[in-house]
């Protein structure tokens, strides 16, 4: 499979390890331009390139956004048009400035983000500790698994992602649409942030 990261931070560089080590051909961009990533290129090795954001999502079958939420609108929407896209993202007012259709709790940020590329849009990696994801990986099966809450509006796109999720060691956990789903494990909710097994997570988002 191919896999664009936009993105070379936390999140983004775990997930460009993980995927690379699965054996994926992986393109990784970052806002400063790929020269700037040939360390992280030279450590991982593998099937990883640098590349634009353009570049990067022109590539992946599947693209990771993993940037400020403040700066979606410089995601490269063209390119990203009927992708597969999953949004690791999150709205902190503090970094990102004031949203108000966010404040007001008119929609979330995942559904501004597939608006503006049109994108197949699933939420996923956003409610977990990127220390976690780097290391808290288990084999399929393990009791002590950590899961992430994934949401989106089409089942076989989910399954795709939920795919991946756990070929890294996790389990995927249905939240629901990417709309009233994403609610559920956007910072500040119980979800965000908490260490649960595939069990006790889906019984904590059908709570809410």
């Amino acid at each position: 499979m191919r896999i664009g990261i936009i993105g070379a931070g936390h999140i983004g560089s775990t997930l460009a390890r993980h995927f690379t080590d699965l054996g994926e051909d992986v393109v990784i961009a970052n806002s400063r331009g790929p020269e700037t990533l040939a360390d992280l290129v030279a450590e991982i090795g593998g099937g990883l390139k640098a590349g634009t954001a353009q570049e990067a999502a022109a590539f992946g079958e599947i693209v990771v956004v993993s940037i400020p939420y403040g700066r979606y609108r410089e995601l490269p929407a063209a390119e990203l048009r009927d992708k597969v896209v999953i949004d690791t993202m999150n709205y902190y007012p503090e970094r990102d400035g004031q949203d108000a259709d966010l404040d007001a709790d008119a929609t979330t940020s995942s559904e501004k983000v597939q608006e503006f590329t049109g994108a197949d849009v699933v939420k996923a990696f956003n409610a977990i500790y990127w220390e976690h994801l780097r290391d808290r990986g288990r084999p399929a099966g393990d009791p002590a698994r950590t899961a992430i809450p994934v949401s989106g509006n089409d089942t076989d796109t989910k399954n795709a992602v939920g795919d991946l999720i756990s070929a890294i060691g996790f389990d995927a956990v249905d939240a629901g649409t990417l709309g009233r789903g994403g609610r559920k494990h956007q910072p500040g909710t119980p979800p965000y942030g908490a260490e649960l097994t595939a069990h006790d997570l889906n019984a904590l988002l059908n709570k809410s």
